[in-house]
């Protein structure tokens, strides 16, 4: 192999996919043409999410568990103050009444398990980094517990099936997700002046008397969506596109209890979306035109928020945005603008195909420049360790979480819709290093003692592998050792 296509496969196997595995390296034997390839025909790893509850059987768990949690409290309660002969021990009726987590949780960590299994196991894994991507880009936090069951769902229900096709249709799918919906509000948005948001005013307000409040807007979903799944912070919009937003996707909304009541009632809905839950509430939606970035939308009901999102996903502002994204995660924190000026353009001639706009980026010089390089997040970083330690399988997934917590990048877990942070400077801090050292020998101590530290070496690395590195690991007191000076090295660290 040359060393031009050495140094490719390297940068496919580490700055483009999620590391090198034994034998990665030796099996690329056309680096471009083979991400390329996974472009045209990424893998769908459907396998392995096989049998995985989906969202919308999610939201009937979710509801049977809050009636029979209720149900159980009152009868707890009840027998609890009889035998007392007063009032009910409260800490004694929580104890008994089974946590959300403890019902939730063999599915959470199947889910857990799955995302992980097929990290570990694909063979460069670009099409797979593509799907984090996204998933940090749609960030959902699962520290609000509402969302909790719903991010690892929405990945694979929405991303994955939708990262390598329209923006516009990746954009929808999302937006009408229950993750996205509950945990940024949008289910509890209702147009003051829909026929719910009326009759509710109404019966707040008393006889005659003022409404003590009007069931109302919720901005939250739509700010985000300009600020940061389209258009982006600078993208021109203004505090009325956002309020104009919000109105025109009112009415966007999940399964609920009165939803299986005869009629439904005022909030009825259109059925629920049969994978992932989502109903359209016609009756919570805001009548009337909408003007947002200066085009008027007519009132359509759930076609008036799909038309806006459909015009965002082609505005040249969103263009930008995400081409600097995207440029950003696979290049360098601050890409070459002429690299994201030639993917924006490339994005708007061709109708918002992401397949075009990844094959722009992969095909310009920039982006396989030797001084193109990014910083591992602790996700990367950890993927990539094992991958190198050839780790197939996870016994137990909880301790890869526990791990991924302590270095600061819990699943799921941004803590913020922006997502976690995709730049050097908020990774690169003496406690996180320290932590990484930390991490690289505890990985290192659990390898396979058949592992050959040198041969480890050059199979994750290649011809990144500095001759200061080499040497310190063949002088290592151990093979553990030896790992664990590898996997803290700044030959690791960095995705070169």
């Amino acid at each position: 192999m040359s060393s031009n296509r050495t140094a490719d496969a390297t940068s496919a196997a580490n700055r483009f996919g999620l590391g090198a595995m034994p034998g990665t390296l030796d099996n690329l034997h056309d680096p471009r043409g083979m991400l390329a390839q996974q472009i045209r025909e990424p893998s769908s790893n459907k396998a392995a999410f096989a049998g995985l509850t989906s969202s919308a059987d999610y939201l009937v768990a979710e509801i049977d568990y809050q009636l029979d949690r209720r149900a159980r409290k009152q009868d707890l309660e009840a027998a609890n103050a009889a035998s007392a002969g007063g009032a009910a021990d409260a800490d004694a009726v929580k104890a008994a009444v089974d946590g959300f987590r403890k019902v939730f949780g063999a599915q959470l960590i199947a889910e857990a398990t799955a995302r992980w299994q097929v990290a570990l196991n694909v063979p460069i894994g670009f099409d797979e980094r593509i799907v984090r991507f996204w998933s940090n880009h749609f960030a959902v936090s699962v520290d609000k517990r509402p969302a909790l069951l719903y991010a690892a769902p929405m990945e694979r229900e929405v991303i994955r099936p939708l990262a390598f096709g329209r923006f516009q249709d990746l954009l929808v799918g999302v937006e009408t997700h229950p993750a996205m919906l509950r945990y940024l509000d949008n289910e509890t948005s209702i147009g003051p002046d829909s026929r719910f948001g009326e009759r509710a005013a109404q019966r707040l307000g008393g006889d005659g008397a003022q409404p003590k409040r009007k069931l109302g807007l919720n901005e939250n979903l739509a700010r985000e969506i300009l600020e940061l799944h389209t258009l982006g912070v600078n993208g021109g919009y203004t505090q009325a596109d956002v309020t104009e937003l919000a109105r025109a996707i009112t009415g966007w909304s999940v399964h609920a209890p009165r939803d299986d009541r005869a009629g439904g009632g005022l909030f009825a809905g259109t059925a629920p979306n049969a994978t992932t839950g989502f109903i359209y509430r016609e009756n919570a939606h805001e009548p009337g035109s909408r003007t947002i970035l200066g085009k008027r939308y007519a009132d359509g009901g759930m076609d008036q928020g799909r038309s806006v999102l459909n015009d965002l996903a082609m505005h040249p502002a969103t263009a930008k945005h995400l081409s600097f994204k995207l440029a950003r995660h696979f290049v360098a924190d601050q890409p070459p603008q002429k690299l994201v000026d030639r993917m924006a353009v490339a994005y708007l001639e061709n109708n918002g195909d992401l397949r075009t706009l990844y094959l722009t980026m992969l095909q310009s010089d920039e982006a396989w420049a030797p001084e193109a390089r990014k910083f591992r997040t602790p996700d990367d970083f950890l993927v990539a360790a094992l991958r190198a330690l050839g780790a197939a399988q996870l016994p137990d997934v909880r301790k890869v979480a526990g791990l991924l917590a302590r270095l600061g990048q819990p699943t799921f877990t941004p803590r913020s819709p922006a997502g976690f942070a995709d730049t050097a400077d908020a990774w690169i801090g003496p406690d996180a290093l320290w932590k990484r050292i930390q991490t690289a020998e505890e990985l290192a101590s659990r390898a396979e003692r058949s592992l050959v530290p040198a041969q480890v070496a050059r199979d994750a690395l290649g011809t990144r592998l500095d001759a200061s590195t080499a040497q310190a690991i063949a002088r290592a007191e151990s093979p553990q050792q030896a790992l664990s000076l590898l996997l803290a090295s700044p030959d690791f660290q960095w995705r070169i």
